[in-house]
């Protein structure tokens, strides 16, 4: 999947970040994959737009920038808000790219909330057929739960793997590894609270 901001409806140019992050940490490609357990050419990749991460994949090359998932993707300076309305809130979202780790599948997630702001971040989470945070299971320093709306959602958090559908619910520390799947034929929606923020 391929990661956007749609801050103010401009693409999130990911490779282009990662190389400039990666430069200004004065690091070669194959040196920040030696730090972040990853292929050299998957960097390589990545850098060039030619595939883009799972949301493992990216943690572990920012883990490897000592950068957070948060500053990867901050906006610019913006004044702390009480209320948005429909279409204002700040999004991150994939959208399909040519490449192995590519499903064609789309998530979107709409986010309330910031580290640099807040102790709590609320996220809308839109999940089409197929869409997935990775094949490889991701954690962070933070605790998280929600409700799903719509759709069904497989979610595995260490060994344990459910299937969740409109009404159930789940917390978990997100310490432990996990991952979201949409393995239905309808979109998913789930409405999601994480705290500490951590993207």
């Amino acid at each position: 999947m391929k990661w956007t901001s749609m801050a103010d409806d401009d693409d999130f140019d990911i490779g282009t970040r990662l190389r400039n992050l990666r430069q200004l940490k004065k690091l070669s490609q194959r040196q920040l994959a030696a730090r972040a357990g990853v292929t050299n050419g998957l960097i390589s990749m990545i850098e060039q737009n030619k595939i883009s991460p799972s949301v493992a994949n990216l943690k572990k090359i920012l883990g490897g920038l000592t950068t957070s998932m948060v500053d990867f993707f901050q906006e610019d300076a913006e004044e702390p808000k009480t209320f948005w309305r429909d279409g204002e809130l700040p999004s991150i979202r994939s959208a399909a790219v040519h490449g192995p780790e590519a499903t064609g599948a789309k998530l979107s997630l709409l986010r309330v909330g910031r580290a640099d702001q807040n102790n709590l971040m609320l996220l809308h989470e839109t999940y089409d057929p197929g869409a997935d945070t990775g094949p490889t299971l991701y954690s962070h320093e933070s605790e998280e739960a929600g409700f799903v709306l719509e759709g069904e959602i497989e979610i595995t958090v260490g060994e344990e793997v459910e299937v969740l559908g409109p009404g159930d619910a789940y917390i978990f520390d997100s310490r432990r590894p996990h991952r979201f799947r949409n393995i239905g034929k309808k979109r998913c929606i789930v409405v999601s609270a994480c705290t500490p923020p951590t993207f």
